[in-house]
């Protein structure tokens, strides 16, 4: 375990070097999260206020939810690639040693859009169907879309650096992807699971600081200190979360480079990241 965690340590340090070099990475998943917001507020709103969920649902109209649904899913699902797709494109500039700006992703995701709608469409299909299986089974359903879920994202999980490098279709891509995956799969996906842990830690420590003003707020009866507490917490999860979504950019880019090119680039270590994915026995 402890092992584990130190090569994780390490795997993240690398890829904070590569942003350390390159801090604008980092306004591709704010930018990303600040449009997905508006997605949800523009499906939402209309929704709410013409009451036609509530209509739906009353007279059991799934077909009309499953099209809002997939509507949702789909819109949902094109932005977040679409600046995932600018992020990895940008990193593997970086990792190849060159000295890459926010418009050299965008001019790559752009570059990239058909493929980019065409995956959004199979990851909206994917999701709406996970979601389907978890509403309909109760907890079983729960489970099996939980175990369907982890495999999806797992298969998928070099689909954009694999859009981002090769002329291929998005079926072509997550058929790239899981090729990719098996010549480096090993007993433990340690990138994500050490990131998560790597993360997970820190997110507790940055959330230190709110806990200690809310406590003193509390202990004085003080609102607007709780209120303090609150944002400063939220601000604190946002920016771990702004990092972390950038950092697993880079490492994606990373791992890629590793498994298709045998490099890596960059601060990373080629025995560090072989480690990362172990070759099955």
């Amino acid at each position: 375990m402890i092992e584990k965690f130190s090569r994780s340590w390490a795997l993240v340090k690398a890829s904070a070097a590569v942003l350390r070099s390159d801090k604008e990475l980092l306004l591709f998943p704010a930018l990303s999260a600040l449009c997905s917001l508006l997605v949800l507020a523009s499906f939402a709103t209309p929704l709410f206020l013409s009451g036609a969920l509530d209509h739906a649902a009353r007279h059991e109209s799934r077909p009309l939810l499953a099209v809002v649904g997939f509507a949702f899913y789909f819109v949902q699902y094109l932005v977040i690639i679409f600046f995932n797709t600018a992020l990895v494109g940008a990193a593997s500039i970086r990792l190849r040693g060159g000295d890459p700006g926010v418009g050299d992703g965008f001019r790559l995701a752009l570059g990239k859009l058909p493929a980019i709608l065409g995956y959004a469409a199979i990851a909206a299909t994917v999701g709406l169907v996970l979601r389907a299986i978890q509403e309909r089974s109760g907890w079983l359903g729960r489970w099996v879309a939980g175990l369907l879920g982890a495999a999806w994202t797992v298969a998928s999980f070099l689909v954009v650096p694999v859009l981002v490098h090769e002329d291929v279709g998005p079926l072509d891509a997550v058929k790239q992807s899981v090729t990719l995956l098996k010549r480096t799969w090993g007993e433990n996906l340690i990138g994500n699971a050490g990131f998560g842990l790597v993360f997970f830690l820190l997110m507790l420590l940055a959330l230190v600081p709110a806990a200690v003003v809310g406590a003193l707020a509390l202990a004085a009866k003080s609102g607007a200190g709780v209120a303090a507490a609150v944002a400063l917490g939220v601000i604190a999860v946002l920016l771990v979360a702004l990092v972390q979504a950038a950092l697993q950019g880079i490492y994606a880019a990373a791992l890629y480079r590793y498994a298709a090119q045998g490099e890596v680039g960059g601060g990373f270590d080629r025995a560090l990241v072989a480690q990362a994915f172990r070759v099955k026995a």
